[in-house]
């Protein structure tokens, strides 16, 4: 089947739906979703949205500062003016479309501190923000008459010249994106959806690791899509992993996250016998910037032979931890650890991709037709490690500024109509599952083993040769078969390990949250000061 769409809208995260409710009023958009409308990485964002609104204390060119340290300077200084700047009323387009933040009694926004900022200027619903996010967008999508929400619907490649037999490589200029072919899972056929304007908003690549706070469908699909039509993608080296997952063997994709609110809170990191770690590691202790609390932790695990460190709360106020941090509470509670009386065992875990599609100040990716928002795509913002709730209000900034940008040019784009139907020759056997699954866990410990927090030349080089064997049995076995949502996973994930491992060995120095034993950055030697 063939189908058209004047916005074709490919993932139904806080960046997908604020993008299609902002240019629903110019045409029809289909948003396309890996799953149900509500399994996104903002649905599992705790800690909430940072934006300056207190100007009695606080100001842009602090939120500016802040992010480029954290950055480790090496952030787009305008990618990072542009999201301060314009995030302020971005948050009142989230409220006017339902989102509720916690207010003060004097209604004023309850605001709280996280890990790299100097002031309180985290907006939050509780220790839910993202669920909360997610809650009041999918409301307002669902009530738009113009949007078409396909649930259960997957993404298997942009439609590019490449389709109409041209030879595409990376060198050519003026490559452009027709739509996208879509496997639809009531007929098992994959369809084509022609659209004159495309958005990847597909989210992050936390699943391509054994253990992560992201959602198993978190795959790397849009950056891997992107990279196979030869568009740009960058920085995929730095992969940030939170500092403070819970620790729970039985529960590793997604790992509940903790919170860095928790910590802006007065959570104290510390080892199971109590003691303090983090001033060996950073004036800033516990509030240090995510890549920094990561190592340290990671290297206090290695040194002690521990599974897990602690974060400790029990000094705080029994009632107000769990007025301000109830999910969290309950949460530990369901596994038998009472918070305002036991530590929180917890350990570092893939959380967020920092890299990804690159794009310009007005969301455009290489691609001409084709926008990127979200954690897929690559601003510049993020730099070498992402400031805590910098993402969610980066997702609304260039949502908006991709929908503003495409809207005004939408009119001069047609719909290719001579884009060919996907061929579905072949078929799948049970045998074959069983190798998609198995390649998939392989993928999961290569990544996690050679490509984690701490790497070496030698790691990556490992982790480089066995992606390579895996790609060449995938691809043949792509070729040969039915084309199903696993094996495209799979594919994904393969994509999306071999540009982390690639762009992480084109990185000769430790840099942010890629830390290299070969090329060690003083700053950074997690050496006992």
């Amino acid at each position: 089947m063939v189908y058209k769409y004047d916005f074709l809208v490919i993932g139904s995260g806080i960046a997908g739906m604020s993008y299609a409710l902002k240019v629903a009023h110019k045409g029809k958009v289909a948003l396309i979703c890996k799953t149900t409308l509500d399994e996104a990485n903002t649905k599992f964002a705790q800690g909430g949205v940072a934006s300056v609104t207190n100007l009695l204390v606080d100001n842009f060119d602090k939120h500016i500062e802040d992010t480029m340290i954290a950055g480790d300077f090496i952030s787009d200084r305008a990618a990072v003016e542009k999201v301060v700047r314009e995030a302020p009323s971005q948050i009142q387009e989230l409220v006017k479309w339902g989102v509720n933040f916690d207010k003060k009694e004097n209604g004023e926004f309850d605001l709280h501190r996280e890990g790299g900022h100097s002031e309180f200027r985290i907006l939050h619903h509780a220790d839910d923000t993202g669920a909360e996010i997610q809650r009041g967008l999918m409301e307002a999508v669902r009530n738009n008459p113009n949007i078409d929400i396909l649930e259960h619907h997957f993404a298997v490649e942009i439609i590019t010249q490449h389709h109409l037999g041209v030879r595409i490589t990376r060198r050519t200029p003026d490559i452009e994106c027709y739509g996208a072919y879509v496997l639809n899972p009531t007929t098992q056929k994959i369809d084509t959806y022609l659209s004159k304007v495309t958005l990847m908003a597909t989210g992050g690549t936390g699943a391509v690791y054994s253990t992560t706070t992201n959602p198993n469908i978190a795959t790397g699909d849009g950056i891997a899509m992107v990279y196979r039509a030869k568009g740009k993608v960058k920085d995929m080296e730095f992969v940030q992993f939170h500092p403070t997952a819970l620790y729970n063997p039985d529960e590793t994709h997604p790992a509940y996250l903790i919170t860095e609110a928790m910590r802006g809170y007065g959570g104290i990191l510390r080892l199971p016998d109590g003691t303090e770690f983090m001033q060996k590691y950073d004036e800033r202790l516990s509030l240090a910037p995510r890549d920094i609390v990561a190592r340290a932790i990671d290297n206090e695990m290695k040194i002690h032979g521990l599974d897990h460190v602690c974060l400790d709360v029990t000094h705080k106020d029994p009632e107000e931890t769990k007025h301000h941090f109830p999910n969290i509470y309950a949460k530990c509670l369901s596994i038998g650890i009472d918070i305002t009386k036991e530590y929180i065992p917890v350990v570092p875990c893939a959380h967020y991709m920092c890299g990804g599609i690159q794009v310009n100040l007005d969301a455009e990716s290489s691609i001409h037709r084709l926008y990127a928002v979200g954690e897929c795509s690559c601003t510049g913002l993020h730099g070498g490690n992402r400031l805590a709730s910098n993402s969610l209000i980066e997702a609304v900034v260039y949502a908006d500024a991709a929908a503003k940008h495409s809207l005004h040019v939408i009119d001069e784009y047609e719909f290719n109509e001579k884009i060919p139907e996907w061929n579905d020759e072949g078929t799948m056997s049970n045998e074959e599952k069983v190798l998609i699954a198995q390649d998939m866990k392989e993928v999961n410990q290569i990544m996690s083993t050679y490509v984690g927090i701490v790497r070496s030349d030698l790691r990556l080089r490992r982790a480089w040769e066995r992606l390579d064997l895996l790609y060449e049995e995938t691809e043949d076995l792509f070729k040969r078969v039915k084309a199903t949502k696993d094996i495209c996973e799979l594919r994904n994930m393969i994509n999306t390990g071999y540009l982390i491992t690639r762009c992480a060995l084109e990185r000769k120095e430790s840099r942010g949250l890629h830390y290299i034993l070969d090329y060690p950055k003083h700053a950074y030697d997690l050496k006992k000061k």
